[in-house]
């Protein structure tokens, strides 16, 4: 694949999209769906699950750029979506587990589309604080018992 061509951090934060909004779910209607996208929190976390790791900045960026421009997503005042085309190609893949969904999308990316070039920007300050918002919401709360004792309370 020549330096042009579809980059796993591309299939990655694709796949991340597909799953966080939710329209990856078999037999799902489009119109069952929250019709605004899903935001960058939800993104960076599915993309964590998938990856064991966080997308840096310019991973989401570049990512979100080559497939705003081959038209599979769209991004609108936060919101992210995947686009029609995005959904059949999604849906249109070969389907061998979600253990390899990234590595079976990048293929399919590669032989159906071409990377585009969308004018997008991500803000390092959007960035951080949606990895932020992330890493505060993935820390559990302290469990407390049901009589009110808590963390260093003395439990004979």
């Amino acid at each position: 694949m020549g330096a042009e061509g579809w980059r796993w951090s591309d299939a990655w934060i694709f796949v991340a999209l597909v799953i966080a909004s939710g329209a990856g779910r078999h037999r799902r209607s489009p119109s069952s769906r929250r019709p605004e996208g899903v935001r960058l929190t939800d993104v960076l976390s599915t993309a964590d699950h998938l990856n064991q790791a966080i997308p840096q900045r310019h991973e989401v960026e570049t990512a979100v750029r080559r497939l705003a421009g081959a038209g599979l997503v769209s991004v609108t005042d936060g919101w992210f979506r995947i686009t029609p085309d995005g959904e059949q190609l999604w849906r249109t893949r070969p389907n061998a587990g979600l253990s390899t969904a990234v590595d079976t999308v990048q293929t399919a990316l590669s032989r159906r589309h071409t990377p585009g070039q969308a004018d997008w920007v991500l803000p390092e300050e959007e960035h951080s604080a949606a990895v932020h918002e992330y890493v505060k919401r993935s820390i559990p709360s302290p469990r407390r018992s049901p009589e009110g004792g808590g963390p260093g309370r003395d439990r004979n």
